[in-house]
């Protein structure tokens, strides 16, 4: 399945589950007008094309004490291929590290950090995150507040495909 090859029902499915991926298949076959046994095949379709990577409960970090969160931006010494992976294989293996993106320009990677408090995220960027092999630079933005915090993509412009 291809992103053009998707109907208006997949793309329903795809913008229901995302809202809410905890509701029955019943409910989810209600919502998008078909009934339940299609609607599961074409769920599974979506699971084995890619297009739903997972489901996950989505955690309020302030309630569980993670009451920082700081984007740090990474510039290494070589952007070699190699240099590159290792890099992101070690951002994968920080717990405190949520998301990890590459980009083009000066910085080389942003990091979405969370820790308990302002020591713990020190000691992870004086200990850890500084001292990793090809780190040039990191610079960090300490989060004030967050006024939008929405995962997935927007469905509502995502018109269906010209035939």
């Amino acid at each position: 399945m291809v992103a053009h090859k998707l109907d208006e029902i997949d793309r329903k499915i795809l913008a229901e589950l995302q809202a809410d991926g905890r509701m029955t298949n019943v409910e989810l076959a209600r919502r998008v007008g078909i009934s339940a046994p299609p609607c599961l095949r074409r769920v599974r379709v979506l699971e084995e094309a890619g297009f739903i990577r997972g489901y996950h409960a989505q955690i309020d970090a302030h309630s569980l004490g993670f009451d920082v969160a700081v984007f740090a931006m990474v510039r290494l010494h070589s952007q070699s291929e190699r240099d590159l992976a290792a890099f992101e294989d070690r951002a994968r293996d920080w717990p405190l590290v949520r998301e990890c993106h590459m980009l083009n320009g000066e910085i080389d990677f942003i990091l979405k950090c969370v820790a308990p408090d302002l020591p713990r995220f020190q000691q992870f960027l004086t200990e850890q995150l500084t001292a990793a092999p090809n780190v040039a630079s990191v610079k960090t933005s300490l989060v004030i507040r967050c006024a939008k915090d929405e995962p997935g993509v927007p469905f509502s412009p995502m018109a269906a495909p010209k035939p």
